[in-house]
């Protein structure tokens, strides 16, 4: 009797204290990150999903069924259970199913009562959208066997279309697998526009087999600076790029989560890799080096000479083919015109046209655009491209804050606003000089989370035409200082919570309560090891900083 007994005692401290029991059931909090439009609780009664729970889909509907295969994935991760995929028409579980009357494209209707759980689309993309809802609210635990559902019906649709991260893998090179986690990211967030900066003047980092010589010689600089541009070096050679093969594949990878891939390839500034590895598109001739510092280059394209359209023309024909999206970014920022004022063939080019220098690029700009055009494309392009008189087909990226943006959509271009003062996540997160000493090492600037999430898109004072122009939101990180896939995490997060809600919520936001959704947030970065910022949780630890033992 005493070993049965002490038996019984031992088993019963190792499954409460050690947490090893797998019989918990917990029950979800819809109050997610971004906050749905719509969230009407009811009296249909609860459901629990527990191990018996199946996810059914429309046979034939490949689409579907990868969205299924999604969430089924996301509740293994989340708790101990493994529910199963299904065609099969159930009474009772989870069922993802198209509904023409959600009118949003990426709308969902997320419905529970005691007979299960529908979640409906219009498009696969929307069901998707409503994945993530019922992804995120579900709680973390892998001792959790039930999830209890409580009865609601959410409807909910995004309040822009376009919803972009960007990430700069030019200044520094990020592996394959560093950006699918980046797209990860983007999808748990509701975003669905993945910006990808692939050319700088500090490398070229995507392969152009009419053009070997930019991966093999503009893809590597012999050394980086230390600091903010001291006069010190590492030494060490830095490079890296991505086969077209690998970049299909990142392509894919975003499509199957319902995300476009925008690549950038920056013109006519920001070239000096690509002048290194092709010195006779300089005005000067070269010879050029891959750019060891940061900055902004005098040595651009030399843009009165023939040869450098065709060789964009050839890079973008072989973008195209890789990327399939709609846009094209062509850059078009921090473009010096030192060197057209002193070169003889931009000086007849002037001549000839009748332009000015601060023209040219305006040319250039639209020259490259129709030939993007003529391709079934439209161009992205930076807030400097409206100095030149470029066509209003040109989709304005407008970065040095907003007031280029509201000036592009009065003049009736599209407009995404991506403004240095609200969406710079290479910026520092504090400006307290204490908290900065125990901080990376970055390019400067201030950008606490609510400032970020203050902004407002759409210009004050706008007419329903000019509001109308403003298609999206998107967030940025330049990677000069940024060489490790840890500290994109940390800059992005949680920032990247406080920007979903701008580009998918509608209505009045309310920061302190965004707070306590983002605190649930936390636990998701937790489980898949994501670094993040603790500012407004100074007491948490993140689990990819916590002692290995």
């Amino acid at each position: 009797m005493k070993k049965k007994f002490l038996l019984v005692i031992i088993s019963t401290v190792i499954s409460l204290g050690g947490h090893s029991a797998v019989n918990e059931n917990q029950t979800a909090d819809y109050n997610v990150v971004p906050l749905p439009r719509e969230i009407s609780f009811s009296k249909g009664g609860e459901f629990v999903i527990t191990e018996n729970t199946r996810i059914a889909y429309p046979e034939g509907n490949e689409l579907l069924k990868k969205d299924a295969q999604f969430l089924r994935d996301y509740i293994a991760d989340l708790t101990s259970l493994r529910l199963s995929v299904t065609t099969e028409k159930l009474k009772s579980g989870i069922i993802l199913k198209l509904n023409p009357k959600v009118q949003n494209k990426e709308g969902y209707v997320l419905t529970v009562n005691k007979k299960g759980v529908s979640i409906e689309g219009s498009t696969a993309a929307g069901v998707f959208y409503g994945v993530q809802t019922l992804r995120k609210s579900i709680p973390v635990g892998k001792e959790i066997a039930a999830v209890t559902l409580p009865a609601v019906v959410i409807k909910d649709e995004p309040r822009f279309d376009y919803r972009g991260m960007m990430l700069d893998c030019a200044r520094h090179f990020f592996p394959v697998k560093s950006v699918k986690q980046f797209i990860d990211l983007i999808a748990m967030h509701n975003m669905n526009v993945f910006h990808w900066h692939l050319t700088e003047d500090q490398g070229w980092r995507i392969e152009i087999k009419k053009y070997p010589e930019l991966t093999e010689k503009g893809s590597v600089r012999t050394s980086t600076v230390l600091g903010h541009n001291a006069k010190v070096y590492d030494g060490t050679p830095y490079g890296g790029y991505y086969t077209q093969a690998e970049a299909r594949e990142i392509v894919k990878y975003a499509a199957d989560r319902y995300i476009t891939v925008i690549p950038e390839i920056d013109m006519p500034g920001h070239m000096v890799a690509a002048l290194t590895a092709i010195p006779d598109m300089g005005c000067t001739g070269g010879p050029y080096e891959v750019c060891r510092h940061w900055g902004v280059m005098d040595d651009v394209l030399c843009l009165g000479n023939e040869k450098t359209y065709e060789f964009c023309k050839d890079v973008l024909s072989e973008i195209m083919d890789i990327f399939p999206s709609k846009y094209i970014h062509l850059g078009g920022d921090e473009t010096p015109q030192t060197r057209w004022k002193e070169c003889p063939k931009c000086k007849k080019l002037m001549e000839r046209e009748g332009l000015s220098a601060g023209k040219l690029q305006g040319y250039f700009t639209n020259r490259i655009e129709k030939f993007v055009n003529s391709k079934g494309r439209s161009i992205i392009g930076w807030d400097e491209i409206l100095d030149g008189d470029i066509n209003q087909s040109a989709t304005i990226m407008s970065w040095r804050d907003t007031e280029p943006g509201a000036k592009a959509a009065k003049l009736g271009h599209d407009v995404i606003m991506s403004p240095t003062t609200y969406c710079y996540f290479d910026y520092y997160q504090t400006h307290n000089d204490k908290e900065r000493w125990n901080e990376p090492l970055l390019i400067g600037g201030n950008l606490p989370i609510e400032k970020t999430y203050s902004l407002e898109p759409v210009p004050a004072g706008a007419t329903p035409e000019v509001a109308a122009h403003i298609i999206g939101v998107q967030g940025n990180l330049w990677t000069e200082y940024i060489a490790y896939p840890s500290l994109v995490e940390y800059q992005v997060l949680p920032r990247m919570g406080a920007l979903s809600e701008v580009q998918w919520t509608n209505g009045k936001r309310d920061f302190e309560a965004w707070k306590k959704r983002q605190s649930r947030m936390l636990d998701l970065y937790d489980l898949y090891g994501f670094t993040y910022a603790t500012h407004l949780w100074p007491q948490r630890i993140p689990v990819a900083n916590q002692d290995k033992k």
